[in-house]
């Protein structure tokens, strides 16, 4: 048997934190595992970490077929993988096993805010993860609690329950809603237990969230799901606030900018008929804010280019950089009525994710960033109107910050392919005829001006 020591002391500079590439390979009949660091990085601590001899279960995997192959031996098939196999990643470039490099425009379909390895989101990790990981909620955590309160007093918000991605959030909104009705309705009324939800939406596939996703086949394998839920157009002022005043919808959920659905905007006024309409009634108002968040649209809320304003909403993707976090954000009425017990999460807000969101949230929350992205996002739609407006198959160009959406008259996925095998990773959204393009915030104009010529040399292929 082998061994792998590391040795690491305890003063951490940002400077010394580069992506690592980690390679294995067999010698002989014993394993060998490589790290190359680009700087050394030191913290105090000494890793004895033991290497058994090979197995059936560890194997060199060193092509993208190799890894492809093994991934159709022991993963269950729920996704139709791209065939690309990533190692790691720098900026906004990422560079699969083979040595190729690809401009990343999908940031991990919306969650590398920040890109890939920041300095300062990795010394968060790296210092976090030699301290103290996690805990369970039964005990109080300092990045937890320091987390809560950047969240509450840079929103809305009074109040913040943690989960560990974006449709857990919306589970823990559904239950909120539901408690929260329960706990108001008085004089003998029967509570309000129903949801509205629109075309387009997506808000999750657990059982709860996936009730509250308008795409059918995503429900159809599972159902019976959820009941109560009701769809409208999204943007129908008028059908939703009908719907609303007859007093049997517990809460609203709304997507400020869709992402999944084709990168619709809401009105103001739309919005704004909502809160009215919920108001009213009684019913909560709650944005789904798990793509178009922290700073995606160039304000740090979506909804704050409206001047509406929630109950509740729910975050997720990019909130701590990469590492699986998700949150509900409540005002104090919805929260009183929540009690010990009402929900829970053996992993959620553990100290590691918490610290990492610290990071992300220090650099998304500067105004000179949210503007940088607001302006970055203007050029990089005249830059695609100017190179592919006139294109007879690009029916619109249209989004807010850098969340950005083309939209086709035909499927888009060869498009999406000839740009992979230009460098470029994009992604689709809407009914596969949107091309969605969500790059890292900390994207410069060089790179969205590579971007756009790589779409206009490759958009001929839609001719085909």
């Amino acid at each position: 048997m082998s061994a792998l020591y590391i040795s690491l002391s305890n003063s951490v500079s940002q400077s010394c934190y580069k992506p690592r590439q980690l390679y294995k390979s067999q010698v002989g009949t014993s394993p060998v595992v490589q790290i190359r660091c680009h700087r050394v990085v030191s913290v105090s601590a000494c890793l004895n970490m033991d290497v058994g001899a090979p197995n059936a279960g560890k194997i060199a995997l060193e092509t993208t077929k190799d890894v492809m192959e093994m991934e159709g031996k022991f993963l269950v098939g729920t996704y139709a993988r791209t065939p690309v196999v990533l190692e790691r990643g720098e900026g906004c470039k990422l560079y699969d096993v083979e040595g190729r490099k690809y401009l990343d425009l999908s940031s991990g379909i919306a969650v590398n805010a920040l890109g890939h390895g920041d300095a300062d989101w990795l010394k968060a990790v790296v210092e976090q993860a030699g301290t103290l990981t996690h805990t369970s909620n039964i005990f109080y955590t300092i990045p937890q609690v320091e987390l809560a309160k950047r969240l509450v007093t840079s929103s809305f918000a009074d109040r913040v329950f943690f989960a560990n991605s974006g449709t857990e959030a919306n589970e823990a909104a559904i239950k909120f809603a539901r408690k929260y009705q329960k706990q108001t309705t008085t004089n003998g009324k029967v509570p309000a237990t129903e949801f509205l939800a629109f075309s387009n939406c997506f808000h999750g596939r657990t059982l709860g969230a996936l009730a509250l996703t308008s795409k059918v086949q995503y429900r159809t394998p599972f159902e019976p799901v959820m009941p109560g839920v009701s769809f409208l157009e999204y943007g129908d002022a008028q059908a939703a606030t009908e719907l609303i005043k007859q007093g049997k919808i517990a809460a609203v959920f709304v997507e400020p900018i869709q992402g999944e659905g084709g990168i619709y905007s809401a009105t103001k006024e739309f919005l704004q008929s909502l809160r009215n309409a919920c108001d009213e009634a009684g019913a909560l108002l709650v944005f789904d804010e798990v793509q178009c968040g922290l700073g995606r649209s160039g304000f740090l809320w979506a909804h704050e280019a409206y001047g509406v304003f929630p109950d509740m909403m729910t975050l997720a993707k990019p909130l701590a950089g990469g590492l699986p976090i998700g949150a509900v954000l409540v005002t104090e009425r919805v929260a009183s009525s929540i009690n010990y017990g009402d929900h829970g999460s053996t992993f959620a807000g553990n100290p590691l994710v918490c610290s990492a969101a610290l990071a992300v949230l220090d650099k998304i929350s500067k105004p000179d960033f949210l503007s940088s992205v607001s302006e970055k996002g203007v050029y990089f739609k005249e830059l695609l109107k100017q190179k592919l407006g006139g294109n007879r198959h690009v029916k619109e160009i249209r989004g807010v910050g850098l969340i950005v959406g083309i939209d086709l008259d035909v499927p888009a996925s060869p498009l999406v392919d000839a740009c992979r095998q230009s460098g470029l990773l994009v992604l689709t959204a809407g009914k596969g005829n949107v091309v969605r393009l969500v790059p890292p915030l900390i994207i410069t104009e060089k790179e969205l001006e590579q971007a756009a010529d790589i779409l206009y040399q490759t958009i001929p292929v839609l001719d085909n």
